[in-house]
């Protein structure tokens, strides 16, 4: 069953968040954009360039109003160690949720049966906590962080012109278009 359009489903867990240990709930996921970044484990291989990219990204997410928080199922004080022990990770300032009892990975579907690891997903959220984009990919296939720029870009624009749409390829500043009659079959 696919969770876009879907309100996230209530959560609380532990993460690490720049040097300390915090609780984070779904309610701290309201009220602004935001995107959960879930990946199979810490002290990999793909995964730390993924969330290396994102952390470079960051900065201007934060200008979108956009909040991160990566997941997976290991426990907030294994993303301590990673944070500690990988030049990669220790430059990442968003929110690194513990997943050790897979509440979150199972309400996002992304859960691997039988493993206890997520995949490779990415949800984008907006204020109102509904899921607005998914992106799920294989083991081995890194994701980048300037095409979740784009669609997030292109979501929030969307959500602020109703009536419009964003086509394929769509840039910030690029030509929309806005569904009708008359646009059947010239495009």
């Amino acid at each position: 069953m696919s969770v876009i359009n879907t309100t996230i489903k209530p959560f609380k867990t532990q993460a690490y968040k720049n040097g300390k240990f915090i609780e984070v709930t779904e309610k701290d996921v309201l009220g602004k954009w935001a995107v959960f970044f879930f990946y199979p484990a810490d002290f990999t291989f793909v995964c730390p360039t993924e969330l290396g990219d994102v952390a470079d990204h960051y900065p201007a997410l934060q200008k979108m109003g956009v909040e991160v928080f990566s997941v997976s199922t290991d426990t907030h004080f294994v993303h301590k160690a990673w944070h500690d022990a990988s030049d990669t990770i220790r430059k990442i300032q968003y929110t690194m949720l513990g997943d050790p009892t897979w509440e979150i990975s199972n309400n996002f579907e992304v859960l691997r049966p039988g493993e206890g690891l997520a995949n490779r997903g990415t949800y984008i959220i907006d204020p109102q906590g509904v899921i607005q984009s998914v992106e799920i990919s294989a083991e081995g296939v890194g994701r980048n962080a300037d095409e979740l720029v784009r669609k997030i870009k292109a979501a929030q624009y969307v959500a602020a012109h109703p009536g419009e749409v964003c086509p394929a390829q769509w840039e910030e500043g690029a030509k929309t278009l806005a569904p009708s009659l008359d646009l059947v079959g010239k495009i």
